[in-house]
């Protein structure tokens, strides 16, 4: 069976993340980072990292993304631009563009936009 889970990603404790906007939190404005981020509240503006970004179970984020890796398994309405990857799980849901090299959509996930698939060099 083909496995394209980057297990290094997909296993990633709360304490490999640098930052975590825990739930209650609502935030409006430009994020950017560095290292592993996970976001489970509610976001508003616009995020740009050179790291991986975790969009949990319980979050609604409304901004455009870009990032190395995105997992998404709660709400996001922008546009989403990964480096390496874009990983929609069953409870994800995106409304707007993906575009990454690679970008998984698991049976049970919602997408709704344009998906473009960048060729490696």
């Amino acid at each position: 069976m083909f496995d394209v889970k980057e297990s290094d990603f997909f296993d990633l404790e709360d304490e490999a993340f640098d930052t975590v906007m825990e739930p209650g939190i609502k935030f409006t404005g430009n994020i950017k980072f560095v290292k592993p981020f996970m976001i489970r509240c509610t976001v508003n503006g616009k995020i740009d990292a050179t790291s991986d970004l975790v969009i949990d179970s319980m979050a609604e984020v409304n901004a455009d993304i870009n990032a190395a890796r995105v997992l998404i398994k709660g709400v996001v309405h922008g546009n989403v631009n990964a480096k390496d990857l874009i990983f929609i799980t069953s409870s994800g849901t995106v409304d707007g563009d993906i575009s990454s090299k690679k970008v998984v959509l698991e049976p049970g996930s919602s997408f709704a936009g344009r998906c473009t698939m960048i060729k490696e060099s």
